[in-house]
C-alpha cells in the first residue's frame, strides 16, 4: 500500500548503523551498488541516491511497488517503503496525509508517526504528529468515525522530514536484515538438492558473504534429477546476488562414493561427510574463499550429533559454518518456502541410498580413520581440482 503518486522507495539499514563512520560509509556504498544490480536485472527503472542513514530510489508511480520489492530482497536492508516525495512546508505535508487518508484509509485504528531529521524547519515532530492526524481524521470522519491508537495501530502514516524534501508513506516492507553483499569474504557453500543446504548458504550470504557454490556429483548414487535441484536451488539464489558470480563448480565424486560403499558399512556416512569437507576446503584455497559452509543442524540426521560433527570436521582446517545449526526442521522449510527455495523432497535426494542399515551416532576418530580409506581425503583433493564450472 503506497500513497497516491508514491514515486519513491525509503530504504532502511539495521546492523551497519552499529559500525564505524568509514566501514558503515563503505557498507553503504556496497548496498547501493546491489540495490543498482537487483533494479538492472529486474528491468525496473529507477536511480539510487546514496544518503547517509536513508538509502533512496528513486522511481516511477507504476514502478514503486517492483522497486519496494527488490528493496526488501537486498541483504543488509531491514525495511524499505513506497513514498511520495513532498516539500517541507506543513501545509504540502498536510495535504498529502488528507489524500493519503482519503485513498488508502478505510477503516481501523490509524496514527501518525512523523520524524524530523531537518530541525531547521518552523515546526516540531510533535506538531507535525498532531496536526497530521487532525488532517487524516478530517479527511474520513464523513465515511465513517475514525480511532486513534498511538500503540498499536491498523494503519500507521509516516512522515520524515529531511533536508530538503519530506516523505509520505502508509507501510513498511520487511527485508532481510544482517549485512550487504559483498562486504564480507566468500565461502564455499555445499549445495544439494535437498532443503537445508540452499537455505544456509542464503543465510550466509545475509551476513554479508558470498558464496561459491559447490555440488559433489555422487555418480550412481545421485542422478540427473539430484543434480537438477541443487542448479535449481543455486540459479533462485542468484537472483538476490544479480552482480555476484553464482557459477557452481562440480565435483566428482561417484569413484569415491563407490569406494565407499564397497569397503565401509558402520561410519560410511561420516566418511562420506569428511570427504565433501576436504574437497570444499581444496576449491576454497583455489577460489580464495575463507570457510566452508553446510546445512547441518544438530541431531537433524545421525551424522549431525555433536559428536559426529566433531569427529567429521576435522577433516577441514578452514572453519565450517553451519548456520543452521540449532534450527527446527519446520522452520528451515517455512524459510525455503519464503525465499522461493523448496522443492519438493519426494524425490530421491541419492545420498539415502548411500546409508547403510546400521548407523553411527556417537563415533570416535581413531576407530574410524581405521576403517575409512587411506587415501580418501586426497580422493577428495583430487576431485576438487577436477571440479568443472557450470551454469545453474
Amino acid at each position: 500500500m503506497s500513497p497516491p503518486g508514491a514515486d519513491t522507495v525509503l530504504v532502511r539499514h539495521g546492523d551497519l548503523n552499529t559500525k564505524s563512520n568509514t566501514v558503515k560509509r563503505y557498507m553503504v556504498d556496497v548496498l547501493c551498488e546491489n540495490l543498482e544490480a537487483l533494479l538492472e536485472d529486474r528491468s525496473i527503472p529507477g536511480d539510487v541516491e546514496r544518503k547517509w542513514n536513508r538509502p533512496l530510489i528513486h522511481t516511477t508511480e507504476d514502478a514503486v511497488a517492483e522497486a519496494t520489492d527488490a528493496a526488501t530482497d537486498a541483504f543488509g536492508v531491514v525495511s524499505a517503503s513506497p513514498a511520495l516525495t513532498v516539500s517541507t512546508e506543513k501545509e504540502r505535508i498536510l495535504e498529502a496525509l488528507t489524500e493519503a487518508a482519503r485513498e488508502c484509509y478505510d477503516g481501523g485504528a490509524f496514527a501518525v508517526d512523523a520524524r524530523r531529521a531537518n530541525k531547521d524547519v518552523p515546526y516540531s515532530s510533535e506538531d507535525l504528529a498532531r496536526e497530521g492526524g487532525d488532517a487524516v481524521w478530517a479527511a474520513v470522519e464523513d465515511e465513517f468515525e475514525p480511532e486513534v491508537d498511538l500503540d498499536d495501530p491498523d494503519v500507521t502514516f509516516g512522515v520524515e522530514v529531511r533536508d530538503k524534501c519530506t516523505y509520505v508513506y502508509l507501510e513498511k516492507l520487511p527485508g532481510p536484515g544482517g549485512l550487504p553483499l559483498g562486504s564480507q569474504e566468500p565461502a564455499v557453500a555445499l549445495v544439494s538438492g535437498g532443503i537445508d543446504s540452499p537455505v544456509a548458504a542464503y543465510e550466509i550470504m545475509k551476513r554479508g558473504s558470498p558464496i561459491v557454490p559447490a555440488y559433489v556429483d555422487l555418480g550412481d548414487y545421485g542422478g540427473i534429477d539430484h543434480e537438477a535441484r541443487a542448479m535449481e536451488t543455486v540459479r533462485l539464489l542468484s537472483a538476490y546476488a544479480p552482480n555476484f558470480d553464482m557459477d557452481v563448480y562440480r565435483i566428482p565424486g561417484g569413484e569415491a562414493v563407490d569406494l565407499l560403499v564397497r569397503e565401509m558399512d558402520k561410519g560410511r556416512m561420516l566418511s562420506l561427510r569428511r570427504f565433501f569437507y576436504r574437497a570444499a576446503e581444496t576449491l576454497a584455497e583455489r577460489v580464495d574463499a575463507h570457510g566452508i559452509v553446510t546445512g547441518e543442524a544438530v541431531g537433524q540426521k545421525s551424522s549431525q550429533t555433536l559428536q559426529n560433527l566433531g569427529v567429521t570436521s576435522r577433516a577441514a582446517d578452514l572453519p565450517i559454518h553451519r548456520p543452521l545449526l540449532t534450527r527446527d526442521k519446520q522452520d528451515i522449510v517455512a524459510q525455503a518456502r519464503e525465499i522461493g527455495t523448496f522443492t519438493d523432497s519426494t524425490i530421491d535426494a541419492g545420498c539415502n541410498r548411500v546409508t547403510p542399515d546400521r548407523v553411527e551416532t556417537n563415533a570416535r576418530l581413531e576407530p574410524l580413520l581405521a576403517h575409512e580409506p587411506d587415501d580418501l581425503l586426497e580422493r577428495a583433493e583430487e576431485a576438487a581440482k577436477n571440479a568443472d564450472l557450470v551454469a545453474p
